[in-house]
């Protein structure tokens, strides 16, 4: 894995960025890195659905001020600005790992699988790859690029939020179509995220094939055999029982 330490790049140390959240991007044009990409994901979280992650490459001359953390800002207004990025000259990128791939690599490795392609299609368009990737999280992405994991990175980056944007867009948008084809769960409204009613639907029904069979909350009911299969009354029991320890 290729990281770079903040030694070597003196300008990742300075915090106090007079709330310019451009910084990095234009002071690593300034070291020779013309290409900068943002990288973040959407959906370490949930108990069913992919993990996606958006790679974006904004314009010098773009608005930068604009883009903020998608989990700070309305559904509304990330609609907003995910179609404006997507009229812009900015380059995007997504990627994405499955219910399945998750369950094969766990969740950390498969978001950073997912950043990966997300990176690879940024940069698919012929038009050259990206030179520094600002990444964030505590860790950078398996590829042979120059980069800075920076932690609430959507905050200190313009770039790194443009991606959480996309991410979270074009996520949204994947369990809004997987809410058509399973309705009992409700993806629509909660993203395939544990909230209550997610579980309770997932006590009744028992999970589908979008659900991370390794994850807590699912789990259990592959662990049920016989006539107490999931969706039936045992498996509510379990449901029940746990709410009443607080699980």
């Amino acid at each position: 894995m290729f990281a770079i330490s903040k030694g070597q790049y003196p300008l990742f140390g300075h915090m106090d960025r007079d709330g310019d959240n451009f910084y990095f991007e234009r002071n690593l044009k300034r070291q020779g890195f013309s290409v900068v990409a943002g990288v973040d994901e959407a959906g370490r979280g949930p108990l069913a659905g992919p993990v996606v992650a958006g790679a974006v490459i904004l314009s010098l001359d773009d608005a930068p001020s604009i883009y903020l953390d998608s989990k700070k800002i309305t559904a509304a207004r990330r609609e907003t600005l995910f179609s404006r990025l997507s009229r812009s000259s900015a380059r995007i990128g997504v990627g994405l790992c499955t219910a399945r791939e998750i369950e094969k690599i766990n969740i950390l490795q498969a978001s950073l699988l997912a950043m990966e392609r997300a990176v690879k299609n940024c940069c698919a368009d012929g038009h050259g790859g990206a030179d520094f990737l600002l990444v964030d999280g505590k860790f950078t992405v398996p590829m042979p690029l120059p980069q800075q994991a920076l932690v609430k990175g959507e905050s200190k980056s313009a770039s790194i939020a443009a991606a959480s944007i996309v991410a979270k867009v074009t996520r949204d948008h994947l369990m809004a179509a997987a809410h058509k084809q399973y309705p009992q769960y409700n993806f629509l409204k909660n993203q395939g995220y544990p909230t209550r009613e997610h579980r309770l639907a997932l006590a009744e029904f028992g999970p589908c094939v979008l659900h991370r069979r390794t994850f807590k909350g699912v789990r259990e009911y592959f662990d049920i055999a016989g006539p107490d299969r999931p969706g039936s009354g045992m498996a509510l029991t379990i449901f029940k029982q746990s709410r009443l320890r607080g699980e």
